[in-house]
């Protein structure tokens, strides 16, 4: 699971997707061509000024009888097409076969010099009529032509008579839909030009066409007299589909609104008239044809630049990079408006390259591969982080308060795993006459046990209440300390305020054991502040978050020194502050240190300044080595002190009487302890 939700998984990704797009297999071609018939949609739709349709519709089939007609009806279009101003006339129609109703003539002679275009269709097998244009080549073009096996044209009556016959086939793209058309095609080494090219050839008086090839394919197809038309290798030019064109029934006897217009005579008749798929729904299947030519008369030279798919190859990469640095530092809120920047940014890119320069740039890969390669990073992510939320919740639940534990799951920086240096305050306690207490258990070791855990319990509450870190438990002792993982700025005084509130809750216990015969429980604090090395100590096998330094050793020497001078708690001269009443002890150097410390106990109960003046008196006396004066103030400062300090003089008193036995009449002040 470590490898799999590393960050460099989703580069695996990114290389993944991107060679799937390099590929342009089925399905990324299917993709990429749905987001162009998308920008296709958003073009406002023009109404041609160029051409006309006259329909072969319903109305015109009740008027002139079931099709197919007598090509005499044809060819009394076509006449009266002519006599209200009509331009070149299309007929994409496919006259392979002798009118069985004997009109053939009456067409041939509508179609005799009288601009009129034929139809002609590619074919899997069939090779009959074909009516080839010979073009002016400029390279090797026959490679590059789509080609078909054959060439359906028509009968020779009516081939030869009209001015030109166009190829009627549009191909269809790999999702059956029309989307670009050959300006010409191959048939066994054989030019043929769509309808569409026929016209604009036959309107210019040209007898060929010119076609321009190089190492790519088909570069330029040109009529002479007419500006250059650029294609695909395959010469083929994409249809822009926002064109609409008035159409008249075939019905009708006036024609005078197609004056000087192209005329295309269509079949839309239900049964009749074929239909084909296009970026813009369904259209009949002459409607390409006439699409064709409206777009190249006005020169909407549609373009899907050679650069493009190097351009789009490097924008999935690129923004695929860009989703993995997002995914790995950025906040997630940031990650997700990145995400609908850039998804918005390439649409909206995709959008100005269309509606200003006619390009075809495929966005949606690109995007893909984006948010694919961001939400793959992002889980990585989300997965890593969850991870540790649940390492943190499992090493710090047990010795940290909820809260901070939920703190340190939604800010894992606040954690510095391994050793750091930094100042805490810790302290150590322990019980006192465990033995005794042990004893009554003898024959009831887990009563033993539910004891201790019911001493415990409230007092780890208690530390973790005042924000502070559990380190463990040493048999019936426990040590904490404040000020990591997470920062503490009054750790001080919330060691302090523990160590006050441990002997309520254990003075609230002893009165429950009291009540159930058994023995109290007494304890001893010592606490310390100083620089200490923190983290994750112990094996490879098995480690806790623990502390070291020397800090640590006097705070635990400390604790145990507490019973000698018969207090309950006794701390560190680092650890005072203005917070609570603080007495000066002694100075002592504890059992393995030689320098000595300052020490103090914490007054949580209201002394006078009295009281406070003569301890400082006592202390004064004590360490000049005056030991009757000191005795004698003693016994004062018994009368006057707070009860729980009592024992401390008592101590004090003893240490001195031994002292002035021994004849010290002058020492340093520093009392060496003999015992932990």
């Amino acid at each position: 699971m470590k490898y799999l939700t590393h960050w460099a998984t989703a580069l695996i990704t990114l290389a993944v997707l991107v060679f799937f797009h390099y590929s342009s297999n089925t399905v990324v071609e299917t993709v990429r061509l749905k987001q162009f018939d998308l920008l296709q949609q958003s073009d406002k739709p023009v109404v041609s000024k160029d051409i006309g349709i006259v329909t072969i519709d319903e109305k015109s089939i009740e008027a002139y009888g079931q099709w197919p007609w007598n090509r005499e009806v044809l060819a009394d279009i076509i006449w009266k097409l002519r006599r209200d101003g009509a331009g070149i006339i299309v007929l994409p129609i496919l006259f392979s076969e002798n009118d069985r109703l004997g009109g053939d003539f009456a067409l041939a002679e509508a179609l005799t010099n009288n601009g009129v275009i034929i139809a002609q269709v590619g074919t899997t097998s069939t090779d009959k009529n074909a009516v080839p244009r010979g073009v002016a080549r400029v390279g090797d073009v026959f490679p590059w032509l789509l080609q078909w096996p054959g060439m359906l044209g028509p009968i020779p009556m009516l081939g030869k008579q009209a001015e030109g016959v166009g190829v009627l086939n549009t191909p269809v793209e790999i999702d059956g839909v029309v989307r670009r058309v050959p300006l010409i095609v191959n048939v066994n080494g054989e030019t043929y030009p769509a309808i569409a090219i026929e016209v604009i050839r036959v309107a210019t008086g040209n007898q060929s066409y010119q076609v321009k090839a190089n190492e790519g394919g088909i570069e330029k197809v040109r009529v002479p007299g007419y500006p250059i038309i650029n294609t695909d290798p395959n010469g083929q030019i994409w249809l822009r589909w926002n064109k609409q064109f008035q159409t008249i029934s075939a019905s009708e006897n006036d024609f005078t609104a197609f004056q000087g217009k192209t005329v295309i005579i269509g079949a839309t008749a239900e049964g009749i008239g074929g239909t084909v798929g296009t970026p813009v729904g369904t259209k009949y299947n002459f409607e390409p044809s006439a699409v064709l030519l409206q777009t190249v008369i006005d020169g909407d030279q549609i373009e899907r630049p050679f650069w493009a798919l190097l351009v789009e190859l490097s924008a999935s990469v690129i923004l695929g990079i860009f989703a993995i640095v997002m995914a790995v530092r950025a906040p997630y809120w940031l990650v997700g408006l990145s995400i609908i920047g850039v998804v918005a940014g390439l649409g909206y890119g995709s959008l100005y390259a269309w509606q200003n320069y006619l390009y075809l740039l495929d966005v949606v890969l690109p995007g893909f591969v984006f948010v694919v390669v961001a939400f793959h990073a992002v889980f990585n992510r989300f997965v890593k982080e969850f991870q540790l939320k649940q390492q943190i919740k499992k090493q710090f639940e047990h010795y940290l308060a909820p809260a901070m534990v939920r703190k340190l799951q939604k800010n894992p920086d606040l954690l510095k795993l391994g050793g750091d240096t930094r100042e805490l305050t810790i302290l150590f306690s322990d019980i006192r006459g465990f033995t005794p207490i042990s004893e009554q258990y003898k024959t009831d070791p887990q009563g033993l046990t539910k004891l201790i855990n019911r001493y415990m319990t409230p007092m780890t509450d208690i530390v973790m209440k005042n924000d502070g870190t559990v380190d463990k438990y040493i048999g019936d002792a426990l040590m904490a300390f404040w000020n990591a993982p997470l920062d503490v700025p009054q750790q001080k005084q919330l060691a302090i305020k523990t160590a006050n509130e441990m002997f309520v809750a254990l003075a609230n216990l002893n009165k429950e054991l009291k009540s159930e015969g058994l023995l109290p429980i007494k304890i001893g604090i010592g606490i310390n502040t100083g620089s200490v090395v923190v983290g994750n100590m112990g094996s490879n096998q098995r480690f806790d978050y623990s502390v070291l330094g020397d800090a640590v050793n006097l705070a635990a020497r400390l604790e145990g020194q507490s019973k000698e001078y018969g207090l309950t708690l006794l701390v560190g001269e680092t650890s005072v502050t203005d917070d609570y009443k603080f007495l000066e002890l002694d100075r002592i150097a504890v059992k393995g240190k030689k320098e000595p410390a300052t020490i103090y106990t914490a007054l949580f109960n209201k002394t006078g300044k009295t009281f406070e003046a003569e301890h400082n008196k006592f202390l004064e006396l004590y360490r000049n080595a005056n030991w009757t004066q000191a005795i004698k103030l003693i016994d004062r400062l018994e009368k006057m002190c707070p009860r729980e300090i009592k024992k401390y003089y008592d101590v004090m008193r003893s240490r001195s009487q031994d002292m002035k036995k021994r004849g010290i009449k002058k020492w340093d002040g520093i009392y060496v302890a003999t015992t932990k």
